[in-house]
């Protein structure tokens, strides 16, 4: 038995009161949380290992739902083109360039990127190389559920990328029965559905079926585009959701990605099948459109966070895109009151646990629940002062301010310095691999300006 006692902090914990602890403490024992608020002197253990958290604010680990990992080593090579240019002649050549031990290595930057951002649970969106994102997430001590994006049809995308739907079926089973459960639960397998420009019916709904079977989530990207709408009424003769809802495809264990060409009607056929959302503020701004998501929550909808990947959201950041979704509907609205800061946490953290089907152990500190947590420590000049800790860590607080994580009970980081991997050598792994990545994949960015080279 193995106790960590962190003392006398600002606790936020998200329980079912939402209640907050001034001077609170938290006692982890082994992978569980045993005690928040108040501790009992009896319930310490002699040896407990113990933080002094004063001055700090802890808060359930955040849940990032839509990343795509085996997109990290492509930061900064589609800034600022369309969408096709985006698609056509960056990330995809990028993306399948990439072999399996380029998926581990670019997971495993991506994933100390979460680290030292506070993240502790996410949703992989899907690449192409399950093994290697399996076991980057194993070594760095994460919590994820990981997914294969599945296409079985559409032009113009990589070689090997189309399969048929039995392979699309046969090659996630096979990932499921590998992954499910790895690292002592910490990773859980999902079923992954590209887009609906790239699945048939048949496959979505074969996925469904067994996604029900196996008690697992579905990821896709879902309304995404304006282009995909008209392309689904033009081809199937309605709607995207309209469409999923036509053939069954609805479900709670849907995760839909984006979602920011919905209907009215179509919000309300999410809070009927009770689908969960993944709202993506800094890539809906880049190149999407702007979300329903005070409309969603009004509704009762789970909606939560996610960076997507660094390609479209050169960061990888919760603390930002919490600070994005609360301003960015406040814009859109016109109403200063939307999605306040309270809210914003909640989808950060339990709702995300709602949206990766993962709430009854993650999402909020409380007796039982797995130690999942972040410790902030507001100390920078562009955070201080805190008068509201709540509304600091929405509005105020940058990721530098982010002082440890714990995932399972164990410290990612703690004193700011990564405890699970060599960060420096994965990094400098990953500046190498990049470059070569980028000439195998053809891609030539133009000078932003006229570039000498000096030597």
């Amino acid at each position: 038995m193995a106790q960590k006692l962190l003392k006398n902090g600002f606790i936020i914990s998200m329980n079912a009161e939402r209640q907050a602890f001034e001077n609170g403490d938290v006692l982890v024992e082994d992978d569980r949380i045993k005690a928040v608020g108040v501790v009992p002197e009896e319930m310490i253990a002699p040896d407990a290992e113990v933080m002094d958290v004063t001055g700090c604010i802890v808060t359930p680990g955040f849940v990032n739902t839509h990343v795509h990992t085996s997109q990290q080593l492509e930061r900064g090579l589609a800034d600022d083109v369309d969408l096709l240019t985006w698609l056509h002649e960056r990330t995809w050549p990028f993306e399948s360039s990439l072999t399996e031990e380029d998926s581990y290595l670019s997971s495993l930057a991506c994933g100390l990127e979460m680290i030292r951002t506070g993240v502790t649970t996410f949703a992989e969106a899907g690449g192409q190389k399950v093994n290697g994102m399996g076991r980057a997430v194993t070594e760095l001590g994460l919590r994820a559920a990981l997914c294969q994006s599945t296409m079985d049809c559409g032009e113009g995308l990589p070689d090997g990328w189309v399969r048929s739907t039995d392979e699309c079926i046969e090659t996630q089973l096979a990932h499921y029965e590998k992954w499910q459960g790895a690292a002592d639960g910490r990773l859980r397998v999902w079923f992954g559905l590209r887009t609906i420009f790239n699945c048939s019916d048949d496959l979505i709904l074969r996925t469904k079926a067994l996604a029900d079977e196996k008690g697992v989530g579905i990821h896709m990207h879902c309304a995404e585009v304006l282009e995909e709408v008209r392309y689904v009424e033009e081809t199937r003769g309605a709607t995207t959701v309209e469409h999923l809802n036509k053939i069954g495809a609805l479900g709670p264990n849907l995760l839909a990605v984006h979602t920011v060409w919905l209907t009215p009607r179509e919000i309300d056929l999410f809070r009927l099948h009770n689908v969960k959302v993944s709202h993506d503020p800094a890539a809906a701004m880049n190149v999407l459109g702007f979300a329903f998501v005070p409309e969603m929550l009004d509704r009762g909808i789970a909606v939560s966070i996610g960076t997507d990947g660094a390609p479209c959201n050169n960061r990888m950041d919760m603390i930002d895109e919490m600070w994005l979704t609360t301003l960015i509907h406040k814009g859109r609205t016109l109403k200063p009151t939307a999605v306040p800061a309270e809210t914003v946490l909640e989808m950060a953290t339990l709702n995300g646990a709602k949206c990766m089907l993962w709430e009854d152990e993650i999402g909020s500190l409380e007796p039982g629940k797995k130690a999942d947590l972040v410790v902030v420590h507001p100390s920078s000049p562009g955070t201080l002062p805190v008068h509201d800790p709540v509304s600091a860590m929405v509005y105020a607080m940058h990721s530098s301010d982010i002082e440890a994580t714990m995932c399972d009970g164990n410290w990612l980081m703690k004193d700011k310095k990564v405890l699970v991997v060599d960060e420096e050598a994965v990094l400098e792994e990953a500046k190498s691999r990049a470059t070569f990545l980028r000439k195998k994949a053809g891609i030539v960015l133009p000078d932003r300006f006229p570039t000498v080279k000096v030597r």
